[in-house]
């Protein structure tokens, strides 16, 4: 089994380093990265490895960026000091979750679980993680603050910055884009409304008739303009909202 760290810490390195000559005595560590642009580097010019750790507190940045420039097909175990509560969050994102420092119980846990996944298996879950999106992970300063998807009530775009908003009317900051965004969503539950906006059905507290035959959706909370929605796609609108 070939293995590639991400992690910018020397000794949280060499410790999970040792503990996985203990559990995978086999497993061979083809490299050691340290940062968002090292790693976007290492994947663009090499081979996937069997298995990746990856820390989520890097120096450049949260490590979540490499995916925004790479795609890394292979099983992912994250490593991180966050405590409990943020972690629950890492069940979506990846196969398992370790927490610093790393246990070898822990580790033998992870590979368990693992091992009990089968190529094709391991594809689903992965297929699954995109599909049914539950939770997304919101970096914030030193700190991830997971939020649910269901607690969104739209998603908005102005000068290339997406946020998600909630039905608090607290705004996260996004790493994907609208059209990311939207493949990870519920199609009965979210819907595109115009190039600025995704709103969630359970948001929209009325709609109004607005110039040239178009719509305006209200939302149960306030947005930062108004969501006007085109002539051309009224009739997609009210398919969506009235039989999905």
């Amino acid at each position: 089994m070939k293995i590639v760290i991400i992690e910018d810490e020397t000794a949280a390195t060499r410790g999970l380093q040792a503990v996985i000559r203990k559990v995978l005595p086999d497993a061979e560590v083809v490299a050691v990265l340290e940062s968002v642009a090292e790693s976007v580097e290492w994947f663009q010019e090499n081979t996937a490895p069997d298995l990746l750790f990856m820390d989520i507190h890097l120096a450049d940045g949260e490590s979540f960026r490499i995916f925004e420039s790479v795609e890394i097909p292979c099983p992912i175990i994250f490593t991180t000091a966050y405590d409990q509560y943020a972690l629950e969050a890492f069940r979506v994102n990846s196969v398992d979750y370790l927490l610093k420092p790393i246990k070898e119980e822990e580790l033998r846990r992870a590979i368990e679980k693992l091992q009990r996944l089968s190529g094709s298996e391991l594809a689903e879950h992965h297929k699954k993680v995109a599909e049914l999106q539950k939770t997304f992970l919101i970096p914030v300063r030193d700190k991830i603050i997971p939020l649910r998807v269901d607690q969104v009530a739209f998603f908005y775009t102005s000068g290339e910055r997406v946020r998600a908003f909630d039905y608090e009317g607290d705004s996260f900051p996004m790493d994907r884009s609208l059209d990311k965004l939207l493949k990870l969503l519920s199609e009965d539950d979210f819907w595109r409304a115009n190039r600025q906006f995704i709103v969630a059905r359970g948001a929209i507290a009325d709609i109004s008739v607005w110039f040239g035959s178009r719509l305006s959706l209200n939302l149960k909370v306030k947005t930062p303009e108004r969501i006007v929605v085109s002539k051309d796609r009224v009739s997609e609108f009210k398919r969506w909202f009235t039989e999905s």
